[in-house]
C-alpha cells in the first residue's frame, strides 16, 4: 500500500495564514462544538438528548423506564452530560427534571429535524 503524499510546487503562505486565522477566530466555537459532539458520541447519551429535545423535560425515573435501564446506569449519563453542560435540572419536591441547555438547541435541533425527516424514521402520531 502506498503512503498518501503531498507534491506541491510552492505553498501559497497567504491562505495558509488566512485558515489559520479562520481556526484562531473559530477556536472556542469548535471546541464547545466538539465537547458537545463528544458527549453526543455515546448511543445513550444520543437517545436522552433526543428525549429530552421531543418532550421538553423528563425525570430519571421516566428516562430509564423508556430505556429499558435501571436509573443508576441512567444518572451516570445525565451526570456526564449535566458536567458538560449541555442539561440542566429543575428540582421539583423530590423529583429532579432535566432539560436541554437553551444554548445547545441551535446545534441539536437540525440534528434531531434529520432523524425525524429520515424516510427510516416512523414518529409516533
Amino acid at each position: 500500500m502506498k503512503s498518501p503524499s503531498c507534491i506541491r510546487v510552492f505553498a501559497d503562505t497567504r491562505h495558509i495564514e488566512h485558515c489559520q486565522q479562520l481556526l484562531t477566530a473559530v477556536a472556542p466555537d469548535l471546541r464547545a462544538l466538539a465537547a458537545l459532539l463528544n458527549l453526543a458520541g455515546n448511543e445513550v447519551r444520543l437517545k436522552i438528548l433526543f428525549l429530552l429535545h421531543a418532550e421538553q423535560k423528563l425525570c430519571v425515573c421516566d428516562i430509564a423506564d423508556v430505556l429499558n435501564m435501571n436509573v443508576s446506569a441512567v444518572s451516570q449519563h445525565l451526570r456526564k452530560l449535566k458536567d458538560g453542560g449541555v442539561v440542566g435540572a429543575d428540582k421539583v419536591g423530590q423529583t429532579i427534571f432535566y432539560y436541554l441547555q437553551p444554548a445547545h438547541l441551535p446545534l441539536l435541533k437540525p440534528l434531531f429535524a434529520t432523524i425525524a425527516a429520515s424516510p427510516l424514521t416512523k414518529l409516533p402520531q
